[in-house]
């Protein structure tokens, strides 16, 4: 097949979308598919396929927003005509995209990544929560499906009347995180002794992601151990101010590949009270890593943590007891049977197998309006179920 991809984020930025996105794409080409990548020109990677303009969000500078490129994307596709096209973001230029693939009637998929409605109340914007759920319903009905990463999100939205849902699960790579790059060289550098317990926070440092509650969690156990060390990862708008207020702890910035791997691995206890996730990978890739995951009841948590058997869930927003559970998890006296059950339940949900479903989706929806031809529909596609 020929597919196109049309994201504003791509990696090598640290987040999750970034990071799916490149496994999908890296995954279909490995499988003799031609995929190139629509993305804003800024971005520091080197894919096949058009760069278009952008602009950042104002308070936000490392998030940027593709332009609307409706009669250029449809003049390209013209020319060079896609089997299906995947848009993975619902800012203008992925709404252009939907719009140019309509026109000329080729088969176009989108990704609800992102709860943007929910971050509204994050910004001092609540008015603008329900507009925002307006114009993604519009956006994401219509295009000919909706992939979402949980069963959460779907009910969600399903209420809220979008429609051609389908479940798209992630998955990790468990070479890259592995309990085996641990590194004691690294935990020196953060003052933790061997056996001191180091509490980790990989993500995004903006309202968003609930960082108050990360931060009282590791006072908290700061407080009950003082050898703790609280670790965080990542970069933001919040992150100078957090910086300021607690220089008790340790401000990583953003980290990539096995020297982000190392940074997981090298911790104990992985939280993550985030509460506007549409999944969340940074859940998988600390269970990969053997780490303790204490997360609330829902989507990547609620998929894959079973409570005290190979992590911790909490119910949904509920702080009391995310920390209280925090400080259990810390000294529980299965914990190192916990890490490995962690291990383990992330070995099960690998990147191949999360390809193989895309594939077949894609496929599907690529025969819109085409007249059934089993010659032409690879061996492996009918084996692998898209529901």
């Amino acid at each position: 097949m020929r597919i196109t991809f049309v994201t504003d984020t791509y990696a090598p930025q640290p987040n999750g979308v970034a990071t799916t996105l490149q496994r999908l794409v890296h995954g279909l080409r490995e499988r003799g598919h031609e995929v190139d990548v629509i993305r804003p020109a800024v971005l520091d990677c080197e894919e096949e396929g058009l760069k278009v303009p952008s602009v950042s969000l104002p308070g936000y500078p490392q998030v940027r927003v593709g332009l609307p490129m409706r009669l250029r994307l449809q003049a390209r596709w013209y020319r060079r005509r896609p089997d299906v096209i995947y848009v993975a973001t619902e800012t203008p230029l992925g709404a252009s995209a939907i719009t140019a693939a309509l026109a000329l009637k080729i088969p176009v998929a989108s990704g609800f990544h992102t709860n943007f409605q929910q971050y509204m109340a994050h910004y001092q914007m609540p008015i603008l929560e329900r507009a925002a759920m307006t114009y993604l319903r519009r956006i994401h009905n219509r295009s000919n499906r909706t992939f979402v990463p949980s069963r959460d999100v779907i009910a969600e939205l399903d209420r809220q009347g979008f429609e051609n849902l389908e479940l798209l699960p992630k998955g990790v790579d468990t070479k890259q995180f592995s309990p085996k790059r641990r590194d004691p060289a690294l935990r020196r550098a953060w003052g933790a002794s061997d056996g001191a317990p180091v509490g980790l926070y990989v993500g995004r440092m903006a309202a968003e992601k609930n960082l108050p509650l990360v931060l009282e969690t590791f006072c908290e156990l700061q407080r009950r151990f003082p050898d703790f060390r609280g670790v965080f990862v990542g970069d933001g708008p919040k992150l100078e101010e957090m910086k300021a207020r607690h220089p008790e702890f340790h401000f990583a910035g953003v980290r990539f590949g096995e020297d982000l791997a190392c940074h997981y691995a090298s911790a104990d206890l992985f939280v993550f009270p985030s509460l506007t996730e549409t999944f969340g990978n940074v859940t998988l890739e600390a269970m990969a890593s053997g780490l303790m995951v204490v997360a609330f009841d829902y989507a990547a948590a609620r998929q894959h943590i079973e409570n005290r058997g190979n992590g911790f869930v909490v119910p949904f927003g509920d702080e009391k007891a995310f920390v209280k559970t925090a400080l259990e998890a810390v000294r529980h006296p299965d914990a190192g049977e916990i890490r490995s059950e962690a291990r383990a339940s992330a070995r099960k949900v690998r990147w191949k197998k999360v390809v193989k479903r895309f594939e077949k989706c894609l496929f599907d929806l690529s025969q819109i309006g085409r007249e059934d031809d089993v010659d032409e529909a690879p061996t492996e596609f009918p084996t692998a179920q898209c529901a």
